[in-house]
């Protein structure tokens, strides 16, 4: 099996790559990265040291797809993956929209000419902000939970599914996200592309490149053993906002199968996958695990509010479940371990992943 990944050069383009190596028989992976992430050119390393090609090209640039050959699939895990590009100062608009956008233009056109299938990695942040803003919550356990009343089609104890709300706002990297989501299926039923859809939760693991706004959890312990400053921003300055976590190499097994499949009519094709309520925690959680293990930090309390931030988004993937017989293998504890074990070991890599 032949096989292409966008981003490779990323988290969890470089992860999958390893995972899919181990995991299927007889696959050849090649990868493409234009390498603006400060750290992606130390995976290059790595990646070309282990036998798979990598490319140096971008998404955004058709032509730079002309010197790679035809190939069985295509992961798209190339991305801007901040929930804020656009509207942070650190890139506009235009260049989130032709990053995310017609970067998946150009990797269906790819897989047109191709006769490839596609599987599209997409995001939780594709759901309402108004709408999981309106989620009925209580505390419990220095988190928010959900009070167990669905006032809306689509969230319940075990999280939001793939029928929640995804209208506007979602952010501009949501929206560019749900119209990729959109145009692949689009490509699908014009072109009989197999097409697969899967929308992460927040992706986590050893050696991701931490950053807040995509990688709160490897950013957060990484800062709290350099006992950089912390805060817990927004909804009272508790930091009871929650998250779920997955790890790469359990969303490479889903990917092994999926490659392993052609869609049938009307098939669902998008699914939700992530950790669930069983590996969600939240910031005031996060510090304490922290704290048990490598001693007291100060997190700052600020209750200022902050463009697109929500305070509760939990996956359910059960659609997959029942689909796939898929389900995370590693806990949240475990997701955590690891990434303390690699920063303890690399104390220079928040300077290198923060650029």
């Amino acid at each position: 099996m032949r096989v292409l990944i966008t981003g490779i050069c990323g988290f969890v383009g470089s992860t999958l790559a390893f995972a899919l190596r181990r995991s299927v028989e007889n696959i050849e992976i090649t990868g493409i990265d234009n390498l603006w992430r400060p750290g992606s050119e130390t995976n290059r390393s790595i990646l070309r040291a282990n036998g798979i090609r990598v490319v140096h090209g971008d998404v955004r640039c058709a032509s730079d797809f002309e010197s790679i050959p035809g190939v069985d699939w295509v992961i798209d895990a190339a991305a801007n993956a901040s929930v804020l590009a656009g509207v942070d100062g650190a890139t506009t608009p235009r260049q989130l929209v032709e990053h995310n956008l017609v970067g998946t233009l150009n990797v269906l056109e790819f897989c047109r000419r191709h006769s490839a299938g596609c599987i599209l990695l997409s995001t939780s942040r594709v759901y309402s902000i108004p709408a999981l803003q309106a989620i009925e919550l209580v505390e419990k356990n220095g988190a928010f939970a959900f009070a167990g009343t669905a006032a809306a089609t689509g969230v319940s104890a075990a999280g939001v599914s793939e029928q929640f709300a995804t209208g506007a706002p979602a952010s501009l990297y949501g929206a560019t996200k749900l119209a990729s989501e959109q145009l692949a299926l689009e490509y699908a039923s014009a072109f009989d592309i197999p097409v697969w859809i899967d929308r992460c939760g927040v992706l986590a693991g050893a050696g991701q490149f931490g950053q807040p706004a995509q990688g709160i959890f490897a950013w957060w312990v990484n800062r709290w053993i350099a006992r950089r400053p912390l805060r817990y921003l927004g909804f009272g300055g508790r930091g009871l906002q929650v998250r779920d976590c997955l790890h790469p190499e359990d969303l490479s097994a889903l990917i092994a199968s999926q490659m392993s499949a052609q869609p049938a009519g009307n098939e669902v094709r998008l699914f939700n996958v992530a950790g669930g309520v069983e590996n969600s925690m939240s910031l005031s959680q996060l510090s304490g695990w922290c704290a048990a293990r490598f001693g007291e930090a100060v997190v700052a309390e600020d209750g200022g509010e902050r463009l697109y931030d929500v305070p509760w988004v939990v996956l359910d993937a059960g659609v997959a479940r029942a689909r796939w017989q898929w389900a995370p293998r590693r806990s949240v504890t475990d997701v955590l371990a690891e990434i303390a074990d690699h920063a303890v070991a690399h104390p220079e890599w928040l300077e290198l992943s923060e650029g």
